[in-house]
């Protein structure tokens, strides 16, 4: 019996690799460390051109080259705050205007003042919700005039547990991540006609450099142990496969979805 090879027409195309983001641009905020920088190594890995965010040019430079080195690919910097709305908006005009389009936005960065209400004075109270709610919104928008353009893009907004359960003492800072949900809901329905979806990410307890204190906490990492199911923190490279997740062809019927990581927390009595 002789075997025949297949003709090339009956080998069927290979198929693509998942959560791929090959010839994606994306812009991640607050990327010079932590959960922004661990999402913007994830991205870049999975393919995509990024440009990370943050105010400080030094550390941005450090974490562009610790990207490189770790991704094999070049990655970008967009220095600005996003609380200044027209520095957000050349800044997004840049990258389009360099890359020829802007396909994912995360929506990282965020500030952290957790006082009870009674401490903060009017102007602090703005100022916190101009960083962490007003500027990814207006950022948001700017993005997705551009995204419009190509009929696809990707709104990534970080939140937080504390969008959805309260801590004590903490007012401010619930009121906005709970405003970036309501948001990233509200971008979902107006957007996806234009072929942008819109999603969210809710960290739980990770040991990011901010949290260091209380990662050598003893008793405040008893604690964790006692509150989170999984019993530890989160390692920050955990939260990367979510943003390339929600970035993917793969999501693509994933809208208005908030994406929790954090181990249980948030569902346990």
């Amino acid at each position: 019996m002789t075997i025949l090879p297949p003709s090339a027409s009956s080998v069927p195309a290979p198929l693509p690799r998942p959560f791929r983001l090959d010839g994606r641009i994306a812009l991640v905020t607050g990327a010079g460390r932590g959960l922004g920088f661990e999402m913007a190594k994830a991205l870049a890995a999975a393919g995509a051109q990024v440009i990370i965010n943050g105010r400080h040019m030094g550390r941005l430079e450090a974490a562009a080259t610790a990207l490189a080195a770790a991704t094999g690919r070049p990655v970008g910097i967009a220095p600005f705050d996003v609380a200044d709305t027209a520095a957000g908006r050349a800044a997004i005009a840049a990258i389009a205007a360099e890359h020829g389009r802007l396909d994912i936005l995360v929506n990282n960065v965020g500030a952290r003042d957790r006082r009870p209400l009674k401490d903060f004075t009017a102007g602090e109270a703005e100022a916190l919700i101009a960083t962490d709610l007003v500027g990814p919104m207006l950022l948001a928008r700017e993005a997705a005039e551009h995204m419009a353009a190509h009929r696809h893009g990707r709104l990534i907004t970080v939140t937080s547990i504390a969008a959805h359960i309260a801590n004590r003492h903490d007012p401010v800072y619930t009121a906005a991540k709970a405003g970036l949900s309501g948001l990233m809901r509200a971008l979902a329905v107006d957007y996806a006609r234009a072929g942008i979806t819109s999603n969210a990410i809710a960290p739980g307890m990770f040991a990011t450099e901010t949290n260091a204190g209380l990662v050598a906490d003893a008793a405040f990492s008893a604690f964790v142990d006692t509150r989170v199911p999984i019993g530890r923190w989160g390692h920050p490279p955990e939260i990367g496969a979510a943003a390339v997740f929600l970035a993917s062809n793969e999501a693509s019927f994933v809208n208005g979805h908030v994406l929790v990581v954090d181990g249980g927390q948030s569902i346990r009595m």
